[in-house]
């Protein structure tokens, strides 16, 4: 029988949850949107109910353990998710013995951006490397880092949280209370940011036509400089020089085969590429200059894919977490036998 793992990816927005098979490839596939704020047994109910939708797409296949990819801070070797910003009222909820419980399954806990990253160290735009920085920029940076096979997890599981690293002594506050953090000044937020300030409400540029005269957002800078509107090449020149500064600081630091930039703004890595090498050449050292910076091949699924090969893969004990479940070959819930009898609420 073909070997599957049921992934979740659970969001502050959205809860995703998908059957992965070895290869990588999502079998099937449900989301609903995060009722982040009735606690954590109101989310805990909506896994246990996007399961059950998700395996009665494929009732044929059992799956041998559950992967799941969180917001941090959380710790993956005792599968405690600590206490989430995005999530209301998770404070050390003991995630992976909760499901576990659930499913009668063995459940491994991951940072979602950890998960991302070695969704795309295993499976695509990293495959093949030995060590690798991932960084995602989107609303946020976040991002994880597999130094010689292994991922980086540190205490507690909070090593690598990249987007906080100072690159600056100006610029807004970010939300943690320092001034200067990269996630602060680079992230498709603060890209938004510089663009609405740029702009004016019916002002006729191309940015506030893309937003509908609301804010400006990242993705809408990136969207009009493909277009050639002068103001978001500008921006995103700007931008590239700040992830330029930042991903040096990483290269410095870790070493790494291979830089894999994923997020929303990563739509837009070829109009940013050129810029982001010149930064690091300027300010790297000779031996880190030619490190490959290149974009993610996963897209919105290497979080579910990544966290899927905690079960699946050959290093699924690399310091993810765990349940103590002796029973993997039987699921806690019913298994429907159509799509339909899972219901659409």
């Amino acid at each position: 029988m073909k070997k599957v793992a049921l992934a979740f990816d659970l969001g502050g927005t959205e809860l995703r949850a998908a059957l992965v098979d070895s290869e990588g490839s999502l079998l099937s596939f449900s989301a609903v949107p995060t009722h982040a704020a009735g606690g954590p047994a109101a989310v805990i109910q909506q896994i246990e109910l996007l399961a059950t939708a998700t395996l009665a797409e494929k009732p044929d296949l059992v799956p041998t353990g559950i992967g799941i990819g969180a917001p941090g801070p959380l710790d993956p070797e005792v599968g405690i998710v600590i206490a989430p910003p995005t999530l209301a009222g998770w404070y050390e909820v003991p995630l992976a013995d909760i499901l576990s419980s659930r499913f009668q399954l063995p459940v491994r806990l991951e940072n979602d951006a950890n998960a991302a990253a070695l969704g795309e160290w295993r499976y695509g735009a990293g495959r093949g490397a030995r060590s690798m920085v991932f960084v995602t920029v989107s609303t946020g940076i976040g991002g994880g880092v597999i130094v010689d096979g292994r991922t980086l997890h540190g205490r507690r599981g909070l090593a690598a949280e990249i987007g906080h690293m100072t690159i600056t002594s100006e610029g807004e506050r970010c939300f943690c209370g320092a001034i200067g953090c990269f996630e602060a000044v680079a992230s498709g937020t603060a890209l938004g940011r510089r663009a609405t300030a740029r702009t004016r409400q019916s002002d006729g540029s191309m940015l506030r036509n893309l937003s509908a005269d609301a804010e400006v957002t990242g993705r809408h800078v990136v969207d009009a400089a493909r277009n050639g509107d002068a103001l978001a090449m500008e921006l995103l020149s700007a931008e590239a020089r700040w992830l330029g500064i930042g991903f040096t600081n990483l290269l410095h630091l870790y070493s790494p085969d291979i830089l894999v930039m994923g997020g929303g703004i990563s739509h837009g890595f070829y109009l940013l590429h050129d810029a982001i090498v010149a930064t690091v050449r300027e300010r790297a050292m000779p031996a880190y200059r030619d490190v490959p910076i290149v974009p993610a091949q996963l897209g919105r699924h290497a979080g579910l894919i990544g966290a899927a090969s905690l079960i699946l893969g050959d290093d699924a004990q690399i310091g993810s977490a765990t349940s103590r479940s002796e029973s993997p070959g039987h699921s806690g819930v019913d298994i429907p036998t159509s799509k339909s009898e899972a219901g659409d609420d």
